[in-house]
C-alpha cells in the first residue's frame, strides 16, 4: 500500500569536526585535530539511519548548488534513500561547527543556510510523499512554520514523529499531532518551560503528555529510555558500550524508532530496538557513518 516506510521532513548539514582534548571556555583559543567533513543534518541523518536499518525512505529537505550539497546528495543515495523530495538551491547548504572531546560528548553551532528556505509551500508541494508513506518524522532544524506545515499536510493514515530538537516551545497544533514526542533532558525543559518541576524522568513524560501528544519518549543516554502513553510509563534498558563519539546518536534512535512503529511494533518495543540502535551509533566516530545495519544491531 505504500512505497515508502518513513518520510523525514529535515534539515541536512555539512558536518565540519574538530577533535579537541577540552572544549575551549569563553574567550578560550583551544588547538584541534585536523578537521573532517562528514555529511549530517538531523533530517539528513535519520533517512540514512532508518535506510541503513532496511527502511524504504525518502527525504524532504533543501541543499545549496555547492559542493557541500552535493556530498548531501551522494550520502543519501548512497544509503538508499530516495532524493526525490530533496530541493536545490535558494542558498548555502547548512553547516554544523562540531567539536568532540575525548569522552565522545560534542557540541554544535548550526548554520542552517539551505534549511532556513525549506518553506511551507515546498511541503505543501511534496503532499504525493505523504500519501506514499506510512510514517512521517521531523525536527526544528527548519522552520517552524513549515514543521507545522507538515502536521497540517498528513495524510490521514500517517503516523507522526516529532523530535523537538534544538528545543523550542511547541504550539498545541504540533503537540497533538505527535506519536511519539521524542525528548532528551535539554528538550524536555524547554518544552515544558514553567511546567517543568521535577528533576524525575518519569513525571517529565507524564507532564508533557499532559500538553497533547498522543505518545512520549524520553532518552537518558547510557541509561536508556522510557515512554509514556494513555497505558502508562514504561522504562527500556540500554545497551552498555564504550561510547566514542555521540554526534547523531539521537538522530539513529529517532529514525530506528519511527521505522519500528511503522512495522507494527508497540512503542516500548520500538523504543527498546532504537536504544540498540544508538548505542550502536555511538561506537563509532562520526554521525552517518556511524549508523548501523540491522545486521549489526542484532549482533551487540
Amino acid at each position: 500500500m505504500y512505497d515508502y516506510d518513513l518520510l523525514v521532513v529535515g534539515s541536512a548539514n555539512a558536518d565540519l569536526v574538530i577533535g579537541v582534548e577540552r572544549r575551549p571556555g569563553a574567550g578560550e583559543t583551544v588547538l584541534g585535530s585536523d578537521l573532517a567533513v562528514h555529511p549530517g543534518g538531523k533530517g539528513a541523518n535519520q533517512a540514512v539511519a532508518a535506510a541503513r536499518l532496511g527502511a524504504r525512505t525518502v527525504l524532504l529537505a533543501r541543499v545549496g548548488d555547492d559542493a557541500y550539497g552535493r556530498l548531501l546528495l551522494d550520502s543519501q543515495r548512497a544509503a538508499g534513500v530516495d532524493t526525490v523530495g530533496v530541493l536545490v538551491g535558494g542558498a548555502p547548504t547548512g553547516v554544523a561547527l562540531i567539536t568532540v572531546d575525548p569522552s565522545g560528548d560534542n557540541s554544535i553551532v548550526v548554520s542552517p543556510g539551505a534549511n532556513g528556505r525549506l518553506t511551507p509551500q515546498d511541503v505543501r508541494t511534496a503532499a504525493s510523499l505523504f500519501l506514499a508513506s506510512r510514517v512521517v518524522s521531523t525536527q526544528l532544524e527548519i522552520p517552524l512554520e513549515s514543521v507545522v506545515e507538515v502536521v497540517r499536510n498528513l495524510a490521514p493514515d500517517n503516523r507522526f514523529v516529532l523530535n523537538p530538537s534544538p528545543p523550542r516551545p511547541l504550539p498545541p497544533e504540533l503537540l497533538a499531532a505527535c506519536d511519539p514526542l521524542i525528548v532528551n533532558e535539554h528538550e524536555a525543559k524547554v518544552v515544558l518551560g514553567d511546567a517543568y518541576v521535577s528533576d524525575r524522568p518519569e513525571d517529565w513524560a507524564r507532564l508533557l503528555l499532559a500538553k497533547g501528544p498522543r505518545s512520549v519518549v524520553v532518552t537518558l543516554g547510557a541509561e536508556g529510555a522510557l515512554v509514556a502513553s494513555s497505558a502508562g510509563v514504561t522504562r527500556v534498558p540500554s545497551v552498555k558500550v564504550d561510547a566514542v563519539d555521540t554526534t547523531g546518536a539521537g538522530d539513529a534512535f529517532t529514525a530506528a524508532l519511527a521505522y519500528r512503529l511503522g512495522s507494527g511494533a508497540s512503542l516500548a518495543e520500538a523504543a527498546a530496538y532504537a536504544a540498540r540502535v544508538g548505542a550502536a551509533a555511538v561506537t563509532k566516530e562520526g554521525a552517518q557513518e556511524s549508523f548501523p545495519t540491522a545486521g549489526e544491531v542484532d549482533a551487540l
